[in-house]
C-alpha cells in the first residue's frame, strides 16, 4: 500500500479539506463541477462509493489501515490515504463521530427533476428546509419508508453536508434527488411542473379544513406529491394554496405542531408507496 501518507501535525495542507475548508468552500457554488463532499464512518463511505462518487482521498486512524478501512483501501486503490494517530486526528472537530474515518469525493452532477421522478409513484419535496440536520433526518425517513425520491427548493440546505450525510447514515446516497430549477421558480412553476409530471400535491400543513393524514383519498392517488415546509414558518401560503390537498397529522394533548423531520416520518410511513 504505497499510498498510505503519515500525517503527524494538524496543521498539514493535506489535512485542508477535512478541517479547514467550510461548507461553502467544499460546494464551489462558482463551479460546482470542482465541487467535493465529505463522507465519514465505513459505512457511509461504502454507500457512497455504492452509489457511483467518485473519491479522492482517505483519511482514518492508523489502526484502521489493516482493519475496517482495508476493504475500502482496496477498492480505491489509486487514491491517498493519509493516516494519523487518534491524538492528531481528535483535533478535527467532531472526529469521534466518525468512527475514525473520513472519504473526500468529488460532487456528482445534479440530475434533472423529470430524471429522479422518473417510474416514482411517491415523492417528497422540500421547501426552504435549512437545517442540515434536518435534511439528513428527512432522507433517512425516505428511504426507510418508501418515498422514491426527494426534490429540493433553492433555499434548501444541501443534502451533501457533512451533518447532513452523517444524519442520513448515508441515506442521501440511496434516494433519488435533486434541486428544483429556475425554471420551476416555487411554488406556482414548480407545483405546475409537478402537475405535468403526473403528480397529486399534498401540503403538509395547520389548518382547520385539512384532510387527515389517514384519509383514502391520498392513498388512492396513482402519484402523490408530499411538500413540507420550513422549520418553524412551514410551508407559505401560496404554496398551500396551489396544492391539490392540505393534510394534517392529528394529534393530542393541545400539541399543534411536530418538527419538519418527525413530521416527514409519519408522513411517509402512512403515505409511502406500498410496493
Amino acid at each position: 500500500m504505497s499510498n498510505i501518507i503519515e500525517i503527524t501535525d494538524f496543521s498539514a495542507p493535506e489535512l485542508d479539506v477535512y478541517a479547514r475548508l467550510t461548507e461553502g468552500q467544499l460546494l464551489n457554488r462558482h463551479a460546482p463541477e470542482k465541487g467535493i463532499f465529505i463522507a465519514e464512518s465505513p459505512k457511509v463511505i461504502e454507500r457512497a462509493l455504492d452509489a457511483g462518487c467518485v473519491p479522492i482521498s482517505f483519511l482514518m486512524e492508523s489502526k484502521h489501515i489493516s482493519g475496517q478501512g482495508k476493504p475500502l483501501i482496496e477498492r480505491c486503490r489509486d487514491i491517498p490515504v493519509y493516516t494519523a494517530g487518534f491524538d492528531v486526528l481528535t483535533q478535527l472537530t467532531g472526529f469521534k463521530l466518525t468512527r475514525g474515518m473520513l472519504c473526500a469525493m468529488h460532487r456528482p452532477p445534479l440530475p434533472a427533476p423529470e430524471t429522479v421522478c422518473a417510474g416514482a409513484r411517491r415523492i417528497a419535496v422540500l421547501e426552504n428546509v435549512m437545517n442540515p440536520t434536518n435534511i439528513g433526518a428527512i432522507f433517512r425517513s425516505a428511504a426507510a419508508l418508501n418515498i422514491d425520491a426527494v426534490l429540493l427548493t433553492g433555499a434548501c440546505s444541501n443534502p451533501l453536508y457533512r451533518r447532513s450525510i452523517r444524519v442520513s447514515m448515508g441515506n442521501v446516497f440511496l434516494i433519488p434527488w435533486t434541486f428544483l430549477r429556475e425554471a420551476e421558480a416555487w411554488p406556482q412553476q414548480g407545483i405546475d411542473f409537478l402537475h405535468h409530471l403526473g403528480f397529486k400535491t399534498a401540503a403538509m400543513a395547520l389548518s382547520d379544513n385539512a384532510l387527515s393524514i389517514d384519509d383514502p383519498r391520498l392513498m388512492s392517488e396513482e402519484k402523490l406529491a408530499i411538500i413540507l415546509g420550513t422549520e418553524g414558518d412551514g410551508l407559505a401560503s401560496a404554496t398551500i394554496a396551489d396544492c391539490d390537498y392540505t393534510v394534517r397529522i392529528p394529534m393530542s394533548n393541545g400539541v399543534d405542531s411536530l418538527n419538519v423531520a418527525v413530521a416527514s416520518a409519519v408522513a411517509f410511513w402512512q403515505l409511502g408507496s406500498r410496493k
